[in-house]
Order: C-alpha cells, then sequence, then structure tokens
C-alpha cells in the first residue's frame, strides 16, 4: 500500500469513528519524534496532533453551538436583503446563476468574503472553542486574516458551483505557513451531493504550487485559482460534516470542493488565523505574483483615489487582533 493509499485509509478511520482513546504506549511513540506542525498544548491528543501532522487537517464535531449557527444564517440573510450594509464587504455571484435565494431579481449570492466590519458574523472568528484550537497552531498572539461565508448555490448546468483544487497559502503574503490555520464550520449538513470539501491528504507537506484559472467550459467565479498540475488520481477525503462541525486545515493543503447537486444552498462560514508574529513578504517573481496583480486591479476599481495600496496593505488592512498582542502583521 503506497504512503498515500495508507495516509487515506487512517484519515477515513479518523472521521468515522468517535474520539479514540490513545494507548500509553502510542502516547509514548508519539512523543518520540518532534512535530512540525502543532505547538505542544494541553488541548488537542496525541492522536489528534498526529494525524495533523500527517494530513494537514482535522475535523472536531460539533463544536459551534446551533443558536450561533443560526444568528449567523440570519445575518447572512439580513445582508443579502440589504437589511445590513457592511464597509468593506465583498459580495461575490456565481457567473451563472441568474436567481438569488434572498433577492429574486439579482444573481445569486454564493460568497461574503471579508466580513471582519460585521460584528453579528465577526463573532464567529472570536468563539472561544474556536480560538482554543486555533492556538494550538498560531500561539497565543492571534489575528484573524481572512473571513468568508460560503453560500454554494445549486448548480446551473454549466458546473460553475465547483471551487478547484487549491492551496490557500497562494493568496497570502505572509509566512510563516505552519503558524497559519483555517478554521471552517459547516452552516448546515454537507455531503457529496451538494459540494462538501475535497481534501488531498498530506499535501500540506509540500511546496506551494503554481495556480491559475482553470479551463473550464462552463466558466469559473472572479479570484477562484486552482493548482494547475495536480495528480488527479491522488487519493482524497470527501468531508462529509454536520451543522456546527468544523476542520482546521493548513494553508498549504491542496482542497476544493465539487458541484452543489442538490435545489438547496449549501452554507459554511470560516476564518483564517496567523499569529501575529508572521511577516508580510514580497511576491514579485513568484508563482503569487498573479494573484497580486489581480487584486490591485480590482482595488484600484473599488477604491480609484488609493493609487498606491500594496497587496500586503490589503491584508493589514482587513486584519484584525482576537487574541494576546499584535506583533508584526
Amino acid at each position: 500500500m503506497s504512503r498515500a493509499a495508507e495516509r487515506l485509509r487512517l484519515t477515513i478511520g479518523h472521521l468515522d469513528r468517535p474520539p479514540a482513546v490513545v494507548a500509553p504506549a502510542q502516547t509514548s511513540t508519539l512523543y518520540t519524534r518532534q512535530l512540525r506542525y502543532t505547538l505542544d498544548n494541553d488541548l488537542l491528543t496525541p492522536e489528534e496532533r498526529l494525524l495533523y501532522e500527517q494530513n494537514g487537517f482535522f475535523v472536531v464535531r460539533n463544536l459551534v453551538a446551533d443558536e450561533d449557527v443560526d444568528l449567523f444564517r440570519k445575518e447572512f440573510e439580513r445582508i443579502c436583503q440589504q437589511k445590513v450594509i457592511v464597509p468593506g464587504l465583498i459580495v461575490m455571484r456565481d457567473v451563472a446563476v441568474a436567481k438569488s435565494e434572498f433577492v429574486p431579481d439579482q444573481k445569486a449570492v454564493t460568497k461574503l468574503q471579508d466580513f471582519q466590519e460585521d460584528p453579528e458574523l465577526f463573532r464567529y472568528c472570536a468563539l472561544a472553542q474556536i480560538l482554543k484550537y486555533v492556538e494550538c497552531f498560531t500561539g497565543p498572539n492571534i489575528m484573524a486574516m481572512h473571513t468568508m461565508l460560503i453560500n454554494k448555490p445549486p448548480d446551473a448546468g454549466k458546473k460553475t458551483s465547483r471551487h478547484p483544487m487549491h492551496q490557500d497559502l497562494h493568496y497570502f503574503p505572509f509566512r510563516p505557513a505552519d503558524q497559519i490555520v483555517c478554521a471552517w464550520t459547516a452552516l448546515e449538513r454537507v455531503d457529496r451531493r451538494n459540494g462538501c470539501l475535497v481534501v488531498l491528504p498530506g499535501t500540506h507537506t509540500g511546496a506551494l504550487e503554481e495556480h491559475d484559472y482553470p479551463k473550464w467550459e462552463g466558466g469559473v467565479n472572479r479570484m477562484y485559482h486552482g493548482v494547475r498540475d495536480y495528480d488527479p488520481e491522488y487519493p482524497r477525503v470527501h468531508l462529509e460534516m454536520e451543522k456546527g462541525d468544523t476542520v482546521f486545515f493548513h494553508p498549504l493543503l491542496i482542497h476544493g470542493s465539487g458541484m452543489n447537486q442538490t435545489q438547496g444552498f449549501r452554507k459554511a462560514i470560516s476564518c483564517h488565523y496567523a499569529s501575529s508574529d508572521c511577516y508580510y513578504i514580497d511576491v514579485k517573481g513568484t508563482t503569487q505574483e498573479n494573484i497580486e496583480n489581480e487584486v490591485k486591479e480590482l482595488t484600484s476599481k473599488k477604491y480609484p483615489e488609493c493609487t498606491d495600496i500594496t497587496f500586503q496593505d490589503t491584508w493589514a488592512f482587513r486584519g484584525r487582533l482576537v487574541r494576546g498582542d499584535r506583533r508584526a502583521l
């Protein structure tokens, strides 16, 4: 059995069974090796730390309460109905969907991005039960850097509800990658029919790959870059989750999502966190230069009076301290 296939077997076992009791022998074996991707902490079990080390992600079941999930969904509806205006919010719409779930005469809202100025949605980023896990990756000084509420629409027949396989680090001009983590929470049941997350376990141990728009016949949504040459035969895991379940994953983990083949909209909320000790880098001349140019083009259109905004400025502007002290970021 290949290493990737063995990792897949272990991962599926982790997702399909209740939390396991780790035997002392496993614990002692685990701590004879140095773990790179998590910090020493009193929260994660040795098994969870090893799973993240090997796979680049793990799922915590029922982490966010139903009451919070319902409030986030209601706030999303209010924004779609234009009952609340959020400064800096980016509202994204599917290229192939003509009707909105809440606003009949507008195209469907498929994603809210950068909701850091909305107190109700941003409350997700500061939930104590989320941050206690985040601290295991970032340490005590935590910045919320990137916020999204995803509303994957029913596919209109063009397969545009897919999200290409990608690495989140492609979008980030800050490092080190190992001090960045995403928390992604299902706001309802997500499965293969409505387009759950798909991950390639273990790809977080590789390099940042070259990304660009995939050449899909039905078109692709703006800013949906994908890895140019990933192995389609690489073993993958479909993360089927229940309402309130949360997956934490590394920014180099290759992941995406399939079509929504149902008649409903599939919702999730997420935040990328980074240690405030992270630092900005210059991406000119690297594989990230294409996303830098695209972001700067969009920024100049939205804020034409600000001609000197850098790629790094756009991230410093939206980053928010949620715990500890703000240092480099």
